[in-house]
């Protein structure tokens, strides 16, 4: 172990702003800030404990539970590391940023829970714990402190105007406007006049002057979404807004200087169409600086229960509606093709159909239940309602037969630790059940 530390080191820990924690090499906290007390509580102690004890209930440090530590990569590389994880903290599970750098033998961590919605539109909060969610929410908060444009990529339905929020949200642009840009319901004729904005007396029935959306969004983010669907001829002037960062209004002869962070979003495949010609490759290479692909939902399930609870929270907030366990089963046998989108509109059918306050598989759709494969009774050889852990287990052997990786990028797949996967593989080939926490 080191020297302890210094008192100047504490010291300046309880001067800082953001809550600190001193951890030694062997993951021990040696001390924290008065402001780590105050936003994670000090009603128990933690000075003593193990950090992934305290943030995550494991028994073994991070790695060993196939998170990324940055302690270990901070001891090893000797520079700071920076990562997202999810921490137990006083108002429950919450997505916390990880900063940790060296200090005469220890290790400083920062710990700041992400806010990636305002206090004010808590509509817009991003729901979800499962790998492939966090790996796309850490690239949207790295980016978000940048001005680099950001490209979101993604089937329909998977969320992406909330995260392009979310990223405004997370700027130092957070209090300047969001304009969000249908790309789909712009025809050629309006484009210019729409986004730039015209003059009074431009085209008949221009009676006054009127700003664009790219004006309205001065300061802040415009959103271009579907950005995909622009026809070719409106492509060379979306170009020549994002090279010169300038405009005219529509029958103006002063160019006007646009101050705007570029967030677009498409559900198409670019690279495909400008091979076939259909995108400028110069208009997509500009707006492809930070591609962020979004998961679909069928590739997050571990986060349907939570996205359920939310989604009924906001659709009936006075009625306290619950999803039954037979319901919430049928759920997970489904491909949501629609993703999250879908999922919110069967909700709220069966929000509609259901008097009391538990949904149930008759609240459903008559066809629900259908995977593009199959029914969901004879989806993995499964007959009728089963536990969910023999359904877990049937999932893993159907994934581990079909996967043409190795078992490191199937848990990846999966969204769980390469041991819990092994495990759970283990498990599954004795027919046992689920092991105990």
């Amino acid at each position: 172990m080191p020297d302890s530390p210094l008192p100047e080191t504490l010291a300046l820990m309880d001067a800082l702003p953001d809550p600190k924690v001193l951890v030694g090499p062997d993951y021990r906290i040696v001390a924290v800030n008065e402001a780590y007390r105050r936003q994670f509580g000090a009603a128990n102690p933690v000075e003593g404990r193990f950090c992934y004890e305290v943030s995550h209930r494991f028994a073994t440090p991070c790695d060993q539970e196939g998170e990324s530590c940055p302690l270990r990569e901070c001891q090893e590389s000797g520079e700071p590391r920076r990562v997202l994880h999810v921490h137990y903290t006083p108002a429950g599970q919450e997505h916390v940023e990880v900063e940790v750098a060296p200090v005469g033998g220890y290790f400083l961590e920062t710990q700041r829970v992400l806010r990636h919605a305002r206090s004010d539109t808590m509509e817009r909060e991003l729901v979800g714990f499962s790998r492939p969610f966090l790996r796309m929410l850490e690239l949207a908060k790295r980016v978000s402190a940048k001005e680099a444009s950001v490209l979101l990529l993604g089937e329909s339905g998977t969320g992406k105007e909330l995260v392009a929020h979310a990223i405004h949200d997370m700027s130092p642009r957070a209090d300047a406007p969001f304009v969000a840009v249908d790309c789909s319901g712009l025809t050629e004729t309006l484009f210019e006049s729409e986004l730039f904005g015209h003059e009074k007396g431009a085209f008949t029935g221009a009676l006054v002057r009127k700003i664009g959306l790219v004006e309205a969004a001065s300061g802040g983010t415009l959103f271009l979404d579907e950005v995909g669907d622009i026809p070719l001829p409106l492509q060379v002037k979306l170009l020549r807004l994002l090279e010169t960062g300038t405009y005219r209004r529509v029958g103006g002869v002063e160019p006007l200087r646009a101050d705007f962070r570029l967030i677009a979003a498409t559900h198409r495949d670019l690279e495909a169409m400008v091979e076939a010609g259909s995108f400028r490759q110069d208009l997509y290479y500009r707006i492809n600086v930070f591609p962020i692909e979004l998961p679909p939902l069928r590739e997050r399930m571990d986060d349907l229960p939570l996205l359920v609870e939310r989604l009924l929270a906001r659709l009936e907030p006075k009625r306290n509606v619950k999803l039954s366990h037979e319901a919430l089963t049928r759920l997970a046998c489904y491909d949501f093709p629609g993703n999250v989108r879908e999922l919110r509109n069967l909700l709220e059918r069966a929000l509609i159909l259901a008097d009391g306050t538990t949904l149930l598989p008759r609240h459903l759709p008559e066809n629900f239940g259908r995977r593009r494969g199959g029914p969901a009774e004879t989806f993995l050889g499964i007959e009728g309602i089963v536990p969910l852990d023999k359904l877990e287990q049937r999932y893993l052997e159907w994934a581990a037969s079909r996967f043409s990786g190795d078992r490191p990028s199937l848990a990846a797949k999966l969204g769980v630790s390469e041991r819990t996967l092994y495990r759970k593989l283990r498990e599954a080939m004795k027919g046992e059940g689920p092991a105990e926490a």
